[in-house]
């Protein structure tokens, strides 16, 4: 009787190539898996896991399934990945990252360098930038969350924390920046912590070096730095539920805005600098068209949660909120088109190009300042080049914003 699986042949390759597969009985890998962007240098995979996806690639030094079983589908994972159980799809996660028994990391999460979890972390459309670490117990789905750093210094989700992303009108235009790109990719914010059993109505904003007391449910924007919030506690009530209301209308949609240039300015951080960090090394280009894919993806997700939310709010049912902002809800409605235009442009646009070029003049050559690694190059830049950099990122931010306001008046996304 013949008791090879299914996929005996890439398994045999995979252990010819080097990787460490201590019971390869107990291992499926589908078909469409390119065993040439799986290393043979110092991977091991434990019993009881599964790799899925023609996109898969795995770097040196990898460790998965060390906890329980793991179910990779179509990620990428560069050096030193630790995936010790649960399930991934469609992420990217770069150096030195580790989550912990039963993640679910699904569609669109970029993880960056020795970001991580602790077991029970439900992610997705979720960016985090280094060192940012995880509690246990957590759901941080539709966010980006940047400062810190070190291992040692590193922003913070405290166990048992949720990021509500969801409505009660079954909308997820609920994105919440939480740092942001221009300063956090300098890699020399404060970090902000997030205590425990707490959490974030989404979409929210908030500035670097904050704590959050445990047990605090943030519902507002704190755009302000190194502050301790402790949430508001809603005294019992019931008042009547008005579906479609949208009462902050105008916050909702200015917030989705503010996160998708951030990723805009992210996706330009990507393409000239951290590029060149990643062309050189095993799988790099593999690697970096999976952020830029990812990032793709992402403006998808938001300008179609916004388009639903565009389409639902086009009709206020309720009279006062009618005459308070309908003009606003018609421009929202009918220049959404507009919108999204400003959100995929055209490889021939000029993302602050002239800030850009200024900022990558004066950091010299990257790659060789901090030899291979990426976070020593970033963190060695002089304050003042750092500033540089912020300010062509803020610009991008701020010129998609105002293009935005342009075609929205009567919303005034960004008034005082």
């Amino acid at each position: 009787m013949d008791v090879e699986p299914r996929c005996h042949d890439k398994v045999v390759q995979m252990i010819r190539k080097g990787v460490d597969i201590p019971n390869p009985l107990t291992l499926d890998v589908g078909d469409e898996v390119n065993i040439d962007h799986i290393s043979g240098t110092d991977v091991k995979i434990y019993p009881g896991c599964r790799i899925y996806g023609a996109r898969t690639v795995i770097s040196a030094g990898a460790r998965i399934g060390y906890e329980g079983p793991v179910t990779i589908d179509n990620c990428r994972l560069g050096p030193k990945v630790e995936l010790k159980g649960g399930y991934f799809a469609g992420s990217v996660f770069l150096d030195r990252v580790n989550m912990g028994l039963g993640a679910e990391v699904r569609e669109g999460c970029i993880l960056e360098e020795e970001a991580g979890g602790a077991h029970c972390v439900g992610l997705k459309q979720t960016i985090l930038f280094p060192f940012v670490t995880l509690g246990s117990l957590i759901n941080f789905c539709d966010c980006l969350m940047a400062g810190g750093t070190s291992r040692r210094n590193h922003s913070e989700v405290g166990s048992s924390y949720i990021h509500f992303n969801f409505t009660p009108d079954g909308d997820k235009t609920t994105a919440s920046l939480i740092g942001d790109v221009p300063r956090g990719v300098m890699l020399n914010q404060p970090p902000i912590f997030l205590g425990g059993q707490g959490g974030l109505v989404g979409p929210l904003r908030m500035g670097y070096g904050n704590v959050v007391a445990a047990n605090s449910v943030l519902r507002n924007d704190f755009l302000g730095d190194n502050k301790l919030i402790v949430g508001k506690t809603h005294s019992a009530r019931t008042i009547d539920v008005r579906p479609g209301a949208y009462p902050n209308l105008r916050r909702i949609v200015g917030n989705n805005i503010i996160y998708m240039a951030n990723l805009m300015a992210l996706e330009q951080w990507y393409l000239h600098v951290r590029r060149p960090f990643l062309e050189t090394r095993e799988f790099g280009g593999l690697i970096f068209s999976g952020l830029m894919d990812t990032l793709t993806l992402a403006k998808k997700e938001r300008l179609g949660r916004l388009r639903a939310l565009a389409e639902k709010a086009r009709r206020p049912e309720h009279g006062a909120l009618a005459e308070k902002d309908g003009e606003g809800r018609k421009e929202f409605h009918e220049r959404f088109p507009e919108i999204e235009g400003i959100f995929m442009p055209s490889p021939e646009d000029d993302l602050a190009g002239r800030s850009r070029d200024d900022f990558l003049t004066l950091a010299g050559n990257l790659r060789e300042a901090g030899g291979a690694d990426y976070i020593e190059a970033i963190q060695g830049l002089d304050a003042g080049i750092s500033a540089k950099g912020t300010a062509w990122l803020q610009e991008i931010v701020d010129s998609r914003c105002a293009k935005v306001q342009e075609l929205l008046p009567s919303l005034n996304l960004f008034g005082g």
